[in-house]
C-alpha cells in the first residue's frame, strides 16, 4: 500500500471445463502479470481451476482430486511472488462438496473460504453437487495440499495494512448477504468469485447491486465473473468484472471479450477508513456484532510491497466538486433548487418582504441574485422585491459596475446605488488614518461599509441581506470580520468557487435571456477581485485575489481532500500532482513546486481563519463538503496548524 492506495486486480481466464491443467496454465499467466504490475490481491471467478458448468463431473474423484493438484502447483508459482491469489475451485470434505475460494500466498495456502448461499432455482442445481459452508463449526481445519488449512465462511485475511473477505456469487444476493458481517467486522475490500450467466437487463441489475452493496458497506467490491470457455448450452456467461468502491464504480472489464482479461487498479482504503470513521451509522452496526466477534478468524498474510515503483493506474478528477458529466445538467439544476428552495423557506419564516444584497459585479454576487431571482419566481412573487445595491468603492471598474448594473435591469429587480467613497474617507478621518496608506484597515473599512449599507437598509424595506460569500473563501478567510463575513442568510456558504463558476455558465446557457446571458459571460470572464485598492490607470483591475491567495482550482481541491477524507499534505500533494499534471484541459498545469507553496497556503490559512467561521450565518449545506460550525467541521479557533505545516516543509525533499 502507497499513500493509502492498494492494488487489487481480477482475472478473467478462458477456461477449458473439466481442464484443470489447461486452466492453471491461463491462471498462471495471469498471476505473472499481475505481480509485475504491483499487484497485491489478484482474484479469479468462482470454480475457476475445473469450469463452472462441469455439472455432474464435479463429482468425479478425478476431476476432484485434478483441482487439489492444480492448487499445489499454483502453491508453487507463488512461492517467490508477493501477490496474493484467490481462486476457485471444488473440495470434497468428510462426505461432501463444496464450493470454495483458495486464498494462496508465499507457497502456503492461507485459509479456504466456502459459498454460503446455494442457487437451486431456475437454471442453476447446485444444491445437487454442493453443501453450503454456513454449518461448519467455527474452528475447522481441513487437510488440503499437506498443509493444515483454516476453513469457514468466518475468515477475515490480513494483509498487514489492510483486511480483506471473501464471498461467493449467490453470496452477493441474498438478503443478508456474508460481505455485510465481513465488513462490519474489519473487511476493507471484498471479493466475489462469481459465475452469473447473461440475461437481457441482468448487467444492470448485477451492476446495481455491487455498487449498492460498497456503498452500504463502505467498502471496495472486487466482482469477477466465469467468461469465455463456459458452456453454452443453455446459458451464456459473459465475464462481468467489476471494481467499485464505496459506491461508486472505478473499473469494468470488457463483457463478452473471447480473451482473456487482467483488470487492474487502485483501492484507497484510506478513503474507506475515513468513510467508516464519520459514519455513525457504521459504527453502530460495529457495536452491535461485537459479540460475533469471536466467530471470525483473523488470518495474516505477509504484507510485502513495494513503494518506490508504485504507479497509480487511477485518474484524479482535479474538479472533485464538480458533477460527473453522466449528469451535470440535472446535478447543476439541483444545486440551484437547493439554494432557492432554502431562501423560500427563509422568506416564509421571517416574513420577509424584501431581500438585500450588494451585486459587484462579480461571481459570488452573481450567483446569489440568480439564486434570489429562482426563489422569487418560485413563490410568484414580483422580482422588485429584491433590491440589488452597488456600491462603487475606491477599487470599482468600469467593467465590474456596469455588468452590475446590466444584470440587475435585465433581471427585472430593483436597483440602487449608494457610492461608500465618503462614507469611507468620513469615517478614515474620524480614526486618523491616512487614506493613501491601502493597507488592511484601508481595504476592510470598505467591506464593513457596504455591509453596514446593506443591513441599514434590509431594515428600512422590511428585509433581510442574502450574503454572498461561497465556500472557498470561507475555507481561506478570504472575507472581512464583521464585514462581508456575515450577512443575514448566505446562499453561497455551501458552493466552492470552482463550481460557482459552471452554476453561472450553465444559467447563462439555459435560463437566461440573450441580455443576461451576455452580461453573465462578461462576468465569468472577469478575474476574481475584491476590488478594494484603486484600478490601474488604464482602468483595468489592480487586486486580483487568485495572485494573492492561489489559484482557487487548487485550494478548492485541497479543501475537499482535507475535508471529505481526512487526509494529510502528504497524500493530498501526491494527489494534486496527478490531478494537474496536464491531462485535464479544465484546469492549468502545476509544478510539485507550485502546489506544495500553495498547499502550505492553504493549510495556515485555513487554520488561522477559523474564528471567521465559528461565527458564520446560517446557509443551506449543497454537497458533501461543508464548513458550517453547526453541522459538518467544528474546529477551536486557537487549533495548532504545526503538523500540518511541518508536513508540508517535507514535501518534495
Amino acid at each position: 500500500m502507497y499513500q493509502g492506495f492498494v492494488k487489487v486486480a481480477l482475472g478473467i481466464p478462458e477456461v477449458r471445463l473439466g481442464d484443470c491443467r489447461r486452466n492453471t496454465l491461463a491462471i498462471e499467466s495471469l498471476i505473472a502479470k499481475a505481480e509485475g504490475q504491483g499487484v497485491e490481491v489478484v482474484c479469479f471467478p468462482e470454480m475457476s481451476l475445473t469450469g463452472y458448468t462441469v455439472g455432474d463431473l464435479v463429482q468425479q474423484q478425478l476431476l476432484l482430486d485434478n483441482a487439489e493438484q492444480s492448487l499445489l502447483r499454483l502453491m508453487e508459482v507463488t512461492r517467490n511472488l508477493n501477490v496474493a491469489v484467490i481462486v476457485g475451485l471444488p473440495f470434497s470434505h468428510e462426505g461432501v462438496i463444496y464450493n470454495c475460494a483458495a486464498v494462496l500466498q508465499g507457497g502456503h495456502i492461507c485459509g479456504i473460504v466456502p459459498k454460503s448461499f446455494l442457487s437451486g432455482h431456475k437454471e442453476f442445481y447446485e444444491k445437487r453437487w454442493f453443501v453450503s459452508g454456513r454449518d461448519l463449526p467455527r474452528d475447522t481445519m481441513v487437510r488440503l495440499c499437506g498443509q493444515n488449512v483454516p476453513m469457514g465462511v468466518n475468515l477475515l485475511f490480513e494483509l498487514g495494512h489492510f483486511t480483506f473477505g471473501i464471498e461467493i456469487c449467490e453470496d452477493l444476493w441474498a438478503p443478508i448477504p456474508p460481505s455485510t458481517a465481513l465488513s462490519v467486522q474489519g473487511a476493507e475490500i471484498v471479493f466475489n468469485l462469481s459465475a452469473t450467466d447473461e440475461l437481457a437487463g441482468k448487467h444492470d441489475y448485477r451492476r446495481q447491486l455491487v455498487m449498492s452493496q460498497s456503498a452500504r458497506s463502505i467498502c471496495a467490491y472486487v466482482f469477477v465473473g466465469a467468461g469465455y470457455g463456459e458452456s453454452t448450452q443453455d446459458v451464456v456467461f459473459g465475464g462481468e468484472g467489476l471494481i467499485c468502491e464505496n459506491g461508486h464504480m472505478i473499473a469494468q472489464a470488457d463483457r463478452f471479450s473471447l480473451k482473456e482479461q487482467l483488470l487492474v487498479t487502485d483501492v484507497d482504503v484510506n478513503t474507506l477508513r475515513c468513510e467508516r470513521r464519520v459514519n455513525t451509522s457504521f459504527s453502530f452496526a460495529r457495536r452491535q456484532s461485537l459479540a460475533e466477534k469471536g466467530r471470525y478468524r483473523r488470518i495474516e498474510l505477509e504484507a510485502s510491497y513495494d513503494n518506490d515503483n508504485f504507479q497509480l493506474l487511477r485518474t484524479i478528477n482535479p474538479l472533485p466538486f464538480l458533477p460527473d458529466a453522466s449528469n451535470y445538467d440535472e446535478r447543476l439544476q439541483e444545486v440551484f433548487n437547493i439554494q432557492s428552495t432554502a431562501l423560500v423557506r427563509r422568506i416564509a419564516h421571517t416574513e420577509a418582504k424584501t431581500v438585500v444584497l450588494g451585486v459587484s459585479g462579480g461571481l459570488d454576487s452573481t450567483l446569489a441574485l440568480l439564486v434570489c431571482v429562482r426563489a422569487f419566481d418560485a413563490m410568484h412573487r414580483d422580482r422588485k422585491g429584491i433590491v440589488g445595491i452597488t456600491m462603487p468603492g475606491f477599487g470599482t471598474t468600469d467593467r465590474t459596475y456596469t455588468n452590475a448594473l446590466a444584470l440587475m435591469k435585465s433581471l427585472g429587480i430593483t436597483m440602487r446605488e449608494i457610492s461608500i467613497k465618503e462614507a469611507c474617507l468620513q469615517h478614515f478621518k474620524d480614526i486618523g488614518h491616512n487614506p493613501e496608506q491601502r493597507d488592511v484597515t484601508y481595504e476592510n473599512a470598505q467591506a464593513r461599509e457596504r455591509t453596514q449599507v446593506l443591513m441599514d437598509v434590509a431594515n428600512q424595506m422590511n428585509g433581510f441581506v442574502v450574503g454572498t460569500g461561497d465556500l472557498s473563501e470561507l475555507a481561506l478567510g478570504w472575507c472581512t470580520f464583521g464585514g462581508d463575513q456575515i450577512s443575514m442568510y448566505g446562499v453561497n456558504a455551501g458552493v466552492p468557487k470552482t463550481l460557482i463558476r459552471y452554476l453561472v455558465r450553465w444559467y447563462a446557457q439555459h435560463e437566461a435571456d440573450p441580455d443576461t446571458a451576455t452580461t453573465l459571460l462578461d462576468v465569468l470572464d472577469t478575474p476574481v477581485s475584491p476590488e478594494l485598492i484603486p484600478a490601474e490607470t488604464d482602468g483595468t483591475i489592480a487586486q486580483k485575489t487568485e495572485d494573492l491567495v492561489g489559484p482557487y482550482e487548487l485550494h478548492d481541491f485541497f479543501l475537499y481532500q482535507m475535508v471529505r477524507y481526512g487526509y494529510r499534505p502528504k497524500k493530498i500533494y501526491y494527489l494534486a500532482q496527478h490531478a494537474f499534471d496536464g491531462h485535464d484541459e479544465r484546469v492549468a498545469r502545476y509544478s510539485g513546486e507550485q502546489i506544495r507553496h500553495w498547499l502550505t497556503v492553504f493549510c495556515r490559512r485555513f487554520f488561522a481563519q477559523q474564528y471567521k467561521r465559528s461565527s458564520m450565518p446560517d446557509g443551506p449545506k449543497v454537497g458533501k463538503v461543508n464548513l458550517s460550525p453547526r453541522g459538518d467541521w467544528r474546529m477551536p479557533s486557537d487549533a495548532s496548524s504545526a503538523a500540518w505545516l511541518d508536513e508540508c516543509e517535507e514535501l518534495g525533499a
